[in-house]
């Protein structure tokens, strides 16, 4: 399993904000669209991604005055990112070694979707009940 075939089913769309966006606008987007984390876009250049890790520590450090600041000031800059041709396995070996959550997916240095863990775990459930659907049919043939 791909990258490309999570994309193919998860679909598409990007959130993202602005580096110069405030803290608080990227805070406000995350739990409208129920999501852990933003792309941080000038344009259509990957500049960082805003996780709610990133938030969650800035705070802690500087308490609620850091909302008013722009999400340049919070956002992760060494962005590791995936192409649409990595398997799954490479994808959980790169989250489990870099401890994060979200990669980024670029093709020809255009960012073109956004994968999470939760997607990774929903599509090998899917896969694991698919599997054992077979299983059970070709079980009750033989």
């Amino acid at each position: 399993m791909t990258v490309r075939s999570i994309l193919n089913t998860k679909g598409h769309q990007i959130m993202s904000v602005e580096p110069d966006a405030k803290l608080a606008a990227a805070v406000k987007l995350l739990g409208e669209k129920k999501i852990g984390a933003v792309l941080v876009m000038n344009q259509s250049r990957l500049e960082g991604i805003l996780s709610e890790r990133d938030i969650v520590r800035v705070i802690g450090e500087r308490g609620a005055v850091a909302l008013e600041e722009p999400v340049s000031q919070v956002m992760t800059r060494k962005v590791v990112t995936c192409k649409e041709t990595d398997t799954v396995a490479e994808l959980m070996e790169t989250m489990t070694t870099g401890k994060f959550r979200h990669l980024p997916v670029v093709d020809g240095g255009k960012v073109v979707g956004l994968i999470s863990i939760g997607d990774i775990v929903k599509r090998r459930v899917q896969e694991y009940e698919a599997e054992q659907e077979a299983l059970r049919d070709y079980i009750k043939t033989a």
